[in-house]
């Protein structure tokens, strides 16, 4: 095989390196992308896909294949806590705490107001698929899957990675500008010196990918997630639906994980976890088809650096997570979003160096962030469980008086009651954590300050300010063009592209832009919106709301739709307009 020299080569082929491969194709960039793996993802995991991952799925050009095979809407609006789900008295599969989920499947009016985008849900073997066949039709025989990087060097100029071929054998070498580490933290990582660093082996959970029929059991269509106490194992599970044609109580496809303690030995046999398996569902083994059985613990770990030379790494190679909130696969392609259009800038020259040096800064805090509310969301479904008490030394018949506590009439039970609906409701940082999923912001060289305040807010976690703020990502606005046409102020920035928004009243912004777009090849874009004037028509008022500045003021929002810098008023002249927007531009391109 003939060696290859090409700008970035991408080293794994999951979520975080088909997406950025998608990515840089969309804005022109060539990249190669080798994964040691012979296929996608055979694990059926991290299915919930958030707004802001939506937002650049659709970027990448694979939004409506996702919402078309994505779980619907209405069978995603709640999770629900039950005690068994399937036995021999009334009492199993009862229902004891409900929780609205994800914006009630998208239709809560903050949902609505944070993005044009839904969120989605497809489970990580369906998921990769569509992103490769993406990949591999943007860039034809540029994602190679059973090729391994066997050696890694870096000097000055570039890296060399030897590959083989692990179907022939044969090996070739890679010379790129940059090599964006996607794999998992398996191979590239260590090779530079990476470490990553927090908790593991919080708890040890063993997942089943069956195919049954569970309509008799798992009732509620509303319901995607149910989280299981199984009084007659002493343990807990929880039950996912995964398709892949039907959702709900009809899905084909399940994933069941059970957890286990740390010391308990049964969690290592598969003979005893597939009889844990039959008596949770209520079902023979005859009844099921189990396609896979996969052991777990849960972790939460973030590399100590993101950047080693020209080695940039993304996705589970900078941070792993407990599956809790669905923030894994969500911030790996939040991670190669704000990277390929950094890379891309500095391999166009539009860009200086330094401005790689700002994709740690801004990622790797949001990441941290990120893995430590996963971490609390996980340690909240510990301490749920807890309340129950017994386990499996306890045996069936106290497991089972302990949790008809929950619904019993007798006064003296009104407390635990009380305790347990308490601490479910904490889990709504998991389910309504709109303020983490979208809210999150950047502080770094490639983020020019205004001066003023972030707004107030009360409940980061839960709660997300809109404000077109300096390193605060765009607000969501439905606009109307001079057509009549509505439109999306998000969609608006095209791939790999600056857009300069300014005001009804700002004209002398969109002329410096066309300026300096002319004169230095940068890819630049500007409007003017207002209520009632400009090129797009507010006639909500919700860009006007969240602009933060005059009609003649500006804001420019970064490729990965962050606000970069904001004008609150008019320039002098358009000469001083063009010097004041080329200042903040070559700040935060590291010019």
């Amino acid at each position: 095989m003939n060696d290859i020299d090409v700008p970035v080569l991408i080293v794994g082929g999951g979520g975080a390196g088909l997406t950025a491969s998608m990515l840089l194709s969309r804005i022109g960039v060539e990249s190669l992308l080798v994964t040691a793996w012979p296929q996608t993802s055979i694990l059926p995991k991290a299915h919930v896909l958030n707004q802001r991952a939506m937002e650049v799925m659709r970027d990448a050009g694979v939004a409506d294949t996702v919402y078309a095979a994505s779980t619907p809407a209405g069978q995603m609006s709640h999770t629900a806590w039950y005690v068994g789900l399937a036995g021999d008295h009334e009492d199993y599969g009862r229902r004891v705490a409900t929780m609205e989920a994800w914006g009630a499947g998208g239709d809560s009016p903050e949902w609505l107001a944070a993005s044009a985008e839904r969120q989605a849900n497809l489970p990580q073997i369906r998921l990769e698929p569509v992103l490769r066949a993406g990949a591999e039709e943007l860039a034809p025989g540029r994602v190679r899957f059973h090729h391994e990087v066997t050696e890694l060097a870096q000097d000055d100029e570039g890296v060399t990675a030897t590959v083989t071929d692990r179907g022939t054998g044969q090996t070739y070498r890679v010379r790129a500008r940059y090599l964006l580490g996607c794999d998992g933290g398996r191979t590239v990582g260590p090779a530079v010196g990476i470490v990553q660093e927090g908790v593991r082996d919080l708890a040890r959970v063993v997942s089943f990918h069956i195919s049954a029929d569970l309509s008799r059991v798992a009732t509620d269509p509303e319901v995607l997630i149910r989280w299981l106490w199984l009084p007659d194992l002493g343990i807990p599970g929880v039950l996912v639906p995964m398709g892949p044609d039907r959702w709900g109580p009809d899905s084909e496809e399940w994933v069941f994980h059970l957890n286990y303690g740390s010391e308990d030995g049964r969690a290592l046999d598969d003979e005893s976890v597939l009889a844990d398996l039959c008596t949770a569902l209520g079902l023979d083994e005859e009844q099921l088809t189990v396609h896979m059985i996969s052991r777990w613990s849960l972790e939460g770990v973030v590399a100590d650096r993101y950047r080693a030379g020209r080695v940039l790494i993304a996705g589970d190679a900078a941070h792993r997570h407990p599956p809790t909130g669905g923030l894994g696969l969500t911030s790996a392609m939040h991670d190669v979003q704000n990277l390929t259009w950094k890379v891309a800038a500095v391999l166009n020259g539009h860009a200086g160096e330094a401005l790689l040096d700002t994709y740690e800064p801004e990622r790797r805090p949001a990441d941290a962030t990120n893995v430590q509310r996963s971490l609390e969301n996980a340690m909240n479904h510990l301490a749920i469980n807890a309340i129950f008490g017994g386990g499996p030394q306890a045996g069936t018949e106290e497991n089972w008086r302990q949790a008809r506590r929950l619904w019993s009439e007798d006064p003296a039970d009104t407390g635990f009651r009380r305790t347990f609906l308490a601490t479910v409701a904490a889990q709504s940082a998991e389910f309504n954590e709109l303020g983490v999923e979208f809210g999150y912001t950047y502080d770094s060289a490639a983020v020019v300050p205004d001066g003023t305040a972030a707004p107030e807010n009360p409940d980061p976690v839960r709660i997300y300010r809109p404000v077109a703020r300096p390193g605060h990502p765009l607000p969501h606005a439905w606009l109307e063009d001079l057509d009549g046409h509505r439109v999306a102020l998000a969609r608006l920035v095209r791939p790999g592209r600056f857009l300069l928004v300014a005001g009804e009243d700002g004209h002398t912004w969109c002329e410096a832009a066309g300026k300096i777009a002319a004169e230095s090849g940068l890819p630049l874009d500007a409007i003017r919106v207002g209520h009632l004037d400009g090129d797009y028509r507010d006639l909500r008022s919700t860009w006007t709301a969240a602009r933060g500045h005059a009609p003649h003021g500006a804001v420019l929002v970064r490729p990965d739709r962050f606000i970069g810098w904001r004008a609150q008023g008019a320039a002098a002249d358009a000469g001083d307009a063009a010097a004041e927007l080329t200042t903040a531009l070559d700040t935060l391109l590291a010019r």
